[in-house]
């Protein structure tokens, strides 16, 4: 570590070992149990410094020491892994067809989850939902587990009220989400530190640690729930904007079959993939990923497919018309098979497009599927106390 990485970190002694703690935790997160001699190998650390961390961390209930390992060259040794469970943290996803939660370990493994479907997301219902069940989570915990969980993670549309011709709602049915600060509701219910994100950048960060399709420097994500969304990752970062709208793909014009430009959402969300489905007789609570797998749903799914491809490439080519993004990540609330046959079109369908003076890219089916959203939202808590770098989620600020 450099005299350079000092004054970024910290700029004093406490900053700089708070840096140190968050550097080991995040390299056992990604490498697993390792002894303290393989600790300060790969953070430069001196093995003293290492020591007195990792007892620090140890003596936290951050991270435990595994049995010890005797090998046949050297002294035996005794690794050091993260504790799963010293440390959880509470994903909260409000969407437009259904509220989910999740408890997540310190590894973003799901410990509890729970889905809760509706028809539409009226506000006093699902704020009374949201009361009942999110207190019956906490209230079901064990009270050490309970006194672990460091924070809470909202994600949930940018703007509940819009599109509710979509929907088949007026516009005063929703019109109460303009009024309410989600943040403070769920800060009263739970006690605990809250932060609020757009529901696909809460997705993105979720394939950004856990998924493993997202190794771009530069790269667009696009989420395809019941509306598309997406979000923009930057030199490596996860940048939200100064308004939460970086990576609003659903805004974006495109051309529709009779040539009238109207807003990617419209063109290519999962809403009309329920609406084929409903045609063809199969409704129900369950999730769209597993109505799809219904064999009567083959046809439909395909129509979804052939017409939704075309306008996510139009945003795709206008999108790295503007930034030269490396690749493009695509995930769904949809199973694996699914997801990958959707993007096997949406690739076929840019070949259609002049990408004359942009660069190449590599379009990539995302890992995480149906929970993406609320699983980001519990993991950026546990980003913004653990990470050595606490600005995976970059906001822009006002000048």
């Amino acid at each position: 570590m450099t005299q350079g990485d000092f004054q970024i970190r910290g700029g004093d002694q406490v900053g700089l070992r708070a840096y140190n703690k968050r550097m080991i935790l995040d390299l056992i997160r990604q490498a697993g149990a390792l002894p303290k001699a393989e600790i300060a190998r790969h953070t430069g650390l001196s093995a003293q410094a290492v020591s007195v961390i990792v007892n620090a961390l140890l003596k936290e209930g951050l991270v435990r020491k595994e049995k010890k390992v005797r090998g046949k060259v050297g002294q035996p040794h005794t690794p050091i892994a993260l504790n799963a469970q010293g440390v959880l943290s509470l994903g909260v996803k409000i969407g437009r067809r259904s509220l989910e939660l999740m408890l997540v370990d310190f590894h973003g493994q799901a410990v509890e989850y729970r889905q809760f479907p509706y028809p539409a997301p009226r506000q006093v219902e699902v704020a009374a939902l949201l009361r009942r069940e999110l207190t019956g989570l906490l209230d079901g915990l064990e009270e050490r587990l309970r006194g672990r969980i460091v924070g809470v993670g909202v994600a949930m549309p940018g703007q509940l009220s819009a599109w509710t011709d979509v929907m088949g709602l007026d516009p005063s049915e929703l019109a109460d989400w303009d009024k309410v600060d989600v943040a403070a509701a769920v800060a009263e219910l739970t006690g605990l530190p809250v932060e609020v994100h757009n529901d696909a950048t809460a997705a993105c960060a979720a394939e950004m640690t856990l998924g493993g399709a997202l190794t771009f420097s530069s790269a667009l994500y696009i989420y395809v729930g019941t509306f598309v969304g997406g979000g923009v990752v930057i030199e490596g970062r996860l940048f939200e904007g100064t308004r939460r709208n970086a990576g609003a793909i659903g805004s974006i014009p495109v051309a529709a079959r009779d040539g009238h430009l109207e807003q990617l959402i419209r063109q290519g969300s999962l809403f009309r993939l329920t609406d084929e489905l409903r045609k063809a007789g199969i409704t129900g609570d369950a999730m769209i990923a597993d109505l799809v797998r219904d064999p009567r749903a083959a046809e439909a799914f395909t129509r979804w497919r052939r017409s939704a491809a075309p306008p996510i490439a139009q945003a795709i080519a206008a999108a790295i018309s503007i930034i030269d993004f490396e690749g493009v990540v695509i995930d769904a609330m949809l199973h694996s098979e699914e997801v990958e046959a959707f993007v096997a079109d949406v690739r076929a369908a840019l070949t259609e497009i002049d990408l004359t003076g942009t660069s190449p890219l590599e379009i990539r089916r995302g890992n995480v599927g149906p929970r993406a959203r609320v699983c980001g939202a519990a993991i950026l808590p546990l980003i913004r106390q653990f990470s050595p770098d606490q600005n995976l989620l970059v906001k822009k600020t006002a000048a």
